[in-house]
């Protein structure tokens, strides 16, 4: 689109500022404007020029706050912490006669939303949010927020401005990775540089900066909001509803400046045209401006606008434009590229220009993005009226958390929800009082809540940015169902609050009893199950079914706790009991007698578990994505401790205190002969091994473990020639970025212990097809003869997928081999697939080694 001129201004993108010049305010902004002696620099406070060294997050805070205190058009909001304990906060521009009426303005914007056939597009002020370094190595977005929150703060010409307009500055969405990569840059910061890309400086050590604390890629966490840095962010974009959202991104070091619009063909189908077209408008005045300064930049050839849980494209489901920026990082103070060489000002800069374009645009589009959003919800309002579908239901008979869990993320997002009151069967599927949610759709976000529940399987596009699926219910292993009509008014409910609370366990009984059992069926009865056995209790789990002298039944993988050797009082013992019920949000019974129906409670089908000690092989080689999840489901979820065991400490490290090590997908050919059979002794001693992915590619290579992949190599003969403009779509349409499919599961296996129903879904990035092993027992998961549930995959890689499986177990010595091809963990939403990995973890101990032979 702009291609003219692009290529007009090489030569001031080869040579931008210098290494060793100070770039001072007079680089980074424009001429034109006279700012106020009031409001201090951002050098004057943190005591060099801005992309001199990279600020860290606590003196951007520190600045941000110093504007607070001394414009009068600025406050500060501390709207969350991070893992960290980081502040996170956001700084509010606008007049200081909007100051006085900052929740006037929000009800305005409210009703933009809520009432739109009354709301006032003329009168009512825009919002316009900027989110900058969601990705903390992505370091030019959080320092240009100190220019251009300067700029807005001081700029004399834009008080006029600032009366229609509201302006919500974030300089950091993640600013516990923003920590870590200053840290590193600075650390390694020489006062007289080449740029050499072998510098230290350039080459961050593992897991680097661009993720949070538990190594979270927090632009894909604005729909699923698992984060505390999303929860509160996402909290602040409900309540001001914003019109416009920029994100600031870096990019490869020898690429130019993107902004959006993303490729047209590859936005969600719910996402209007208008939107489109709006984006296209922000973007001729992003060209005028780089124009100005001479730097390259391109538009509508890279990203999408398909996953609605990105920062850029979050805001288009709900009558907001989102842009992004994509700048060409220098990925410390100066580094080559194919330009010639690219300095952490010139970054700056361009980010800092991106700003004030998208300041200028939106002023002069103020009304008509006001009456975009009004007019977006009053279509939304007749797409729901006219939509056989009325409402969508969701719950489970047998765990109340993941019900829970799903409500909470939806009440995040400004949508209401209700919960049910009674027991109710639809066209056969119970549905259980307490359990279970509806979602009406006659409400403002319509469309947010169809992209939740939504299966599609056919696509404009076959290359995607991200994932294809995300449906939210099968992500949480619920059932659920469309309703044609309002069971609202069918059934007893009551409307759910915006923060709904996890309910409190209970332990029905008294103390002194026989002995105690829950169920596993609960997805925080592992946290219950690692918290007794560390109070040094007896727990086993029950290999066979069982019913109480009460009748109650308890399934496979139930567990059973007694005193055992703990010599605890029973009234100690009890209490921890409710503790553990207390903070699980499970249900424990009292047993009376050990004369159980089905087997008795001394059965040799009931085995004794032992508490695990965890080593998760992080570091050099390791998917540190990967890692993170499954610390953040032990730390976080679980609270059980596991140790971080670096891929360089393998060696030397004594495995003998480890009942369990995992192998995240990753290389481990680095150990070499000597680690590879250090890692086999162990197993053979009876160590539970647990591996995904790619290290499962390294476990078959080493002979560790019988795995075998069908071939995923793809030759097509049907032409000796093709068009070399083909090629890049060609081979793009066979990756399978992020898809949902159907699995059959062994419920009678422990590793499908807690599950009710044969069926559930995985997820499913790349191309690993791991056939089934000879011996049927140990492929407890498969996937179904028809796996295809929602999202995009390539019709060739969906053949291959047929009589494949999704785990499977081999026996090396006394020890289990438990290898995942699916990532159960993926991105901390998919709760449905959690107790896979977390029975891998405390029942695979007990695995039958002949049925993994």
């Amino acid at each position: 689109m702009f291609r003219n001129a692009v290529w007009l201004f090489v030569f001031s993108f080869v040579l931008p500022v210098t290494y060793g010049q100070q770039a001072d305010l007079t680089y980074y902004l424009p001429e034109g404007y006279t700012y106020s002696p009031e409001v201090p620099t951002p050098s004057s406070i943190l005591g060099f020029q801005v992309g001199e060294w990279h600020a860290s997050h606590d003196q951007v805070v520190g600045y941000f706050r110093q504007l607070a205190e001394s414009s009068d058009r600025v406050t500060l909001v501390e709207y969350g912490r991070t893992y960290e304990m980081r502040p996170l906060v956001m700084l509010i521009v606008t007049s200081p006669s909007n100051l006085q009426r900052i929740e006037e303005i929000k009800a305005k914007r409210n009703a933009l939303r809520h009432e739109p056939a009354a709301a006032d597009t003329e009168g009512t002020p825009l919002v316009m949010y900027m989110g900058h370094s969601v990705h903390g190595n992505e370091a030019s977005g959080v320092q240009a927020s100190l220019v251009s929150a300067y700029h807005f703060a001081a700029a004399q010409e834009i008080a006029a401005d600032l009366e229609d307009m509201v302006l919500l500055i974030d300089p950091a969405l993640n600013p516990d990775g923003v920590n870590r990569f200053a840290t590193w840059v600075n650390v390694h910061k020489g006062y007289h540089s080449t740029g050499d890309r072998n510098n230290r400086e350039l080459n961050e050590v593992w897991p680097g900066g661009r993720t949070n604390h538990y190594w979270f890629d927090l632009n894909r966490d604005w729909l699923p909001v698992q984060h505390p840095e999303s929860r509160g962010r996402i909290t602040q974009i409900q309540d001001w509803k914003p019109n416009v959202v920029l994100d600031f991104h870096e990019m490869g070091t020898d690429n130019t400046f993107f902004f959006q619009p993303s490729i047209p063909s590859r936005n969600h189908p719910l996402t209007p045209q208008k939107n489109f077209d709006l984006t296209a408008e922000f973007a001729k005045y992003h060209a005028e401006n780089l124009d100005k300064i001479g730097s390259l930049y391109y538009s509508q050839e890279s990203f999408d606008d398909f996953y609605y849980g990105k920062g850029s494209t979050y805001p288009d489901v709900q009558g907001a434009v989102g842009i992004l920026f994509e700048q060409a990082s220098s990925r410390g103070h100066l580094q080559e590229n194919q330009y010639g060489s690219i300095s952490f000002p010139f970054t700056i800069r361009n980010q800092v220009r991106a700003a004030l374009s998208s300041f200028e645009a939106a002023k002069e589009m103020r009304v008509e993005l006001n009456q975009y959003m009004r007019d977006f919800y009053l279509e939304q309002q007749a797409e729901a009226n006219s939509d056989t579908i009325k409402a969508y239901i969701f719950g489970t008979r047998d765990d109340y958390a993941r019900s829970y869990h799903l409500a909470d993320l939806i009440s995040h997002h400004d949508i209401k929800l209700y919960s049910l009151k009674e027991d109710v069967v639809l066209n056969g599927v119970p549905f259980d009082a307490e359990k279970s949610y509806i979602v009406p759709l006659n409400q403002p976000q319509y469309r947010l809540i169809k992209s939740m529940f939504e299966t599609r399987t056919t696509f404009q596009d076959s290359l995607f940015y991200d994932v294809s699926a995300w449906n939210l219910p099968m992500a949480f292993n619920l059932d659920y169902m469309a309703l044609n009509s309002r069971i609202l008014n069918l059934a007893d409910v009551v409307e759910a609050p915006k923060r709904i609370s996890r309910n409190p366990g209970l332990v029905i009984g008294s103390s002194g009893a026989y002995a105690y059992a829950f169920s596993w069926t609960d997805y925080y009865a592992p946290k219950a199950l690692y918290f007794l056995l560390d109070k040094g209790y007896q727990l086993r789990v029950a290999h066979e079914p069982f019913q109480s002298s009460l009748g109650l039944t308890f399934e496979r993988g139930s567990i059973l706790v007694a005193k055992g050797n703990s010599g605890v009082s029973d009234q100690v013992f009890f209490q921890d009991l409710q503790e553990a019920s207390r903070n699980s949000s499970i249900t424990i019974h009292s047993l009376a007698s050990g004369y159980t129906s089905g087997i008795n409670l001394g059965s040799p089908s009931i085995s004794l578990l032992k508490k695990p000690s965890i080593a998760l092989l992080v570091d050099k080689g390791v998917s540190s994505s990967e890692a993170g999840e499954i610390w953040h489901l032990f730390d976080q979820r679980m609270d059980v401790p596991i140790t971080l065991l670096p891929t360089d400490r393998f060696a030397g490290a004594d495995l003998s205190k480890y009942t369990v090590i995992i192998l995240p997908s990753g290389s481990y050919g680095a150990w070499g002969s000597t680690g590879t059979n250090k890692l086999k002794a162990w197993v053979q001693n009876g160590g539970t091994l647990i591996a995904r992915g790619g290290a499962l590619n390294w476990l078959a290579q080493q002979e560790l473990a019988p795995f075998s992949f069908v071939s995923s190599e793809q030759q097509d003969s049907s032409s000796v020639r093709k068009n070399y403009a083909d090629l890049t779509n060609e081979r793009g349409a066979r990756v399978t970025g992020g898809a949902i499919f159907k699995a059959l599961l062994d419920t009678t296996h422990p590793l499908g212990y807690g599950y009710t129903d044969e069926e559930i879904h995985v997820f499913r990035s790349g191309n690993q097809f791991l056939k089934l092993a000879t011996n049927p027992y140990a492929n407890p998961l498969v996937y179904a003869d028809t796996p295809l549930a929602s999202g995009y995959i390539h019709p060739s890689n969906l053949e291959q997928m047929k009589n494949t499986g999704v785990i499977q177990v081999a026996a090396l010595g006394s020890g289990r081999i438990i290898g995942f091809v699916d990532n159960p963990n993926f991105r901390a939403f998919w709760f449905g697939t959690n107790k896979l990995f977390l029975n891998a973890v405390f029942f695979g101990q007990t695995i039958d080694a002949n049925s993994a032979r």
